[in-house]
């Protein structure tokens, strides 16, 4: 397919810098020439809990940081940027065995001597944001967080820079965008789940031995072996969307090493593969309704409205301005993109009233910016990244029968998303080439220290109730909510003085508010 249409959850502002950007590079580590061509078939033991402590030497590596390099898709950051590559093992099972490299980002705490914390951790989400590009380009939003901390991200396995996985080209990803993603007919049906498989060969091909060691229990080994050489005793870690459920199974695997950790945008980690899509269809919907309330139009009629302009679109694509078509799916990605901010509905609003009147352009414009497909005709890898990740987490494989069936549901919860995401429950990791690990993450962390949670209730992408239940899950004493009544995804850098001086006095002094906060 052109895209998934699992929507990632990724910040706002990452989609829009990935869609502006031209998407990943497709840079290497230490053995990916010694690991191509494998076809694995079964996921690493260290991924699903077992695992040998690291060696003295990747404990105690030295990194190397200096000036960061430009890549194929984006310029260098500025001078008070740096990089570095760290090994890690391929396989955690196997500490002694091959590594590979995963790149790093940083900028330097301002606080001189004991002021400083230590290095505080970002992912932006996903799976499969790249935090080596996103980082530099949110430096004004956490300024205010160097005052404590060298502030710190990378891309994770299986990313970008970090052994980045292209499961096809930039061609057959154009080509495939004439795929219907909610089929009607047989034939289409066959099409849909053909291209699924096709689409997991390539990255089995390309991945090789890699695609059975990038799970998020994976990153989060990482995760701690990097605070060992970047010489911290405790995690201090920001995760946004996706990155919430990554800072989850950390805490869950080393809850003594647990530091100050702000999880915003929380995933839901109650919920399985077709949890997750009912959560998202209720969250986009959600958002929709906000949307069309806010241009004086009933939600319910206003949606209506849609769900038959895209009814239209999927028998008779619109023409758009660079010659290719508006199908369905890459319409609905339109609509999807400007959902995660509310600085996107007056363009949402424009672009609605165009496809009404029979030109794709604009929607295709902000389906192309989702997509990471820039003016030349080349895409991204987030969403390849970000399917190997989330196919070898999730057990679930829901059959295309057992699909069907859930239809009516997700029709009923949202007439726009619902059919969408309904049927990506059955494609999206069809016929994987490695076995998924776990229906839900395990996040419990008794004896850790407070982590404090920040959900926003008019998040479309992670659901507010998400929030709640990861704090549930965490455990009495540890997950600590507040609450944002905004729009959007995620929430500190959002506008809201109250939410940013609450996380700044949390990540800076310590303080943990009460659990049960709100921030209006």
């Amino acid at each position: 397919m052109a895209r998934s249409v699992r929507w990632t959850a990724l910040t706002a502002a990452a989609l829009l810098l990935a869609g502006c950007s031209g998407g990943s590079s497709d840079g290497g580590g230490d053995d990916k020439g010694a690991t191509a061509g494998a076809h694995p078939s079964a996921a690493s033991p260290a991924a699903t809990g077992t695992a040998v402590a690291p060696p003295a030497s990747l404990t105690g590596q030295k990194l190397d940081w200096g000036r960061c390099k430009a890549t194929a898709d984006s310029a260098a950051p500025g001078s008070d940027w740096q990089c570095a590559t760290l090994k890690v093992p391929l396989d955690w099972s196997e500490p002694d065995g091959n590594t590979i490299g995963l790149a790093l980002v940083r900028t330097k705490s301002r606080a001189q001597g004991g002021d400083r914390e230590g290095s505080l951790l970002f992912n932006f989400g996903g799976p499969g944001g790249s935090g080596v590009s996103t980082l530099p380009s949110y430096g004004s939003t956490f300024s205010s967080l160097r005052e404590g901390y060298d502030l710190v991200s990378w891309d994770p396995r299986g990313v970008g820079a970090s052994e980045g996985v292209r499961c096809r080209g930039d061609k057959a990803i154009q080509a495939a965008e004439s795929l219907d993603s909610t089929p009607d007919t047989p034939a289409e049906e066959e099409a849909y789940f053909k291209d699924a498989t096709a689409f997991g060969k390539g990255c089995a091909k390309d991945a090789g031995k890699l695609l059975a060691h990038v799970s998020t229990t994976d990153t989060a080994r990482d995760m701690d072996l990097m605070r060992q050489v970047l010489g911290d005793t405790k995690m201090h870690y920001f995760g946004i969307s996706y990155g919430t459920e990554l800072g989850g199974v950390y805490a869950h695997l080393f809850p003594k090493n647990v530091g100050r950790l702000i999880l915003d945008a929380v995933v839901d980690p109650s919920a399985d593969s077709v949890g997750h899509a009912r959560n998202q269809a209720r969250g986009f919907q959600r958002a929709l309704d906000d949307y069309l309330e806010s241009t004086g139009q009933d939600p319910a009629k206003g949606s209506k409205k849609i769900a038959a302009l895209l009814d239209r679109i999927d028998s008779d694509p619109l023409p758009t301005s660079d010659g290719r078509k508006l199908t369905q799916t890459l319409a609905v990605t339109g609509i999807v993109l400007p959902l995660y901010s509310e600085q996107g509905w007056p363009g949402l609003t424009s672009a609605l009233k165009a496809a009404e009147d029979g030109d794709g352009s604009e929607l295709l414009t902000f389906a192309d910016g989702y997509n990471e497909r820039d003016t030349s005709g080349h895409y991204g890898t987030t969403a390849h990244s970000q399917r190997v990740i989330s196919c070898l987490d999730d057990k679930q494989r829901p059959t295309a029968e057992e699909t069907r069936k859930l239809l009516p549901e997700f029709e009923k919860i949202s007439p726009v998303f619902g059919d969408f995401l309904g049927w990506d429950t059955a494609g999206w990791c069809h016929d994987w080439p490695v076995a998924g690990q776990f229906d839900t993450p395990e996040v419990s962390a008794a004896g850790a220290a407070p982590i404090l949670l920040v959900g926003n209730t008019g998040d479309p992408a992670t659901p507010y109730e998400g929030a709640r239940k990861m704090a549930d899950e965490l455990g009495k004493g540890v997950g600590v909510l507040l609450t944002w009544k905004g729009e959007g995804h995620g929430a500190y850098g959002s506008g809201s003085d109250c939410v940013d001086s609450t996380v700044d006095s949390y990540l800076l002094k310590g303080t943990v508010p009460k659990d049960g906060k709100v921030c209006s």
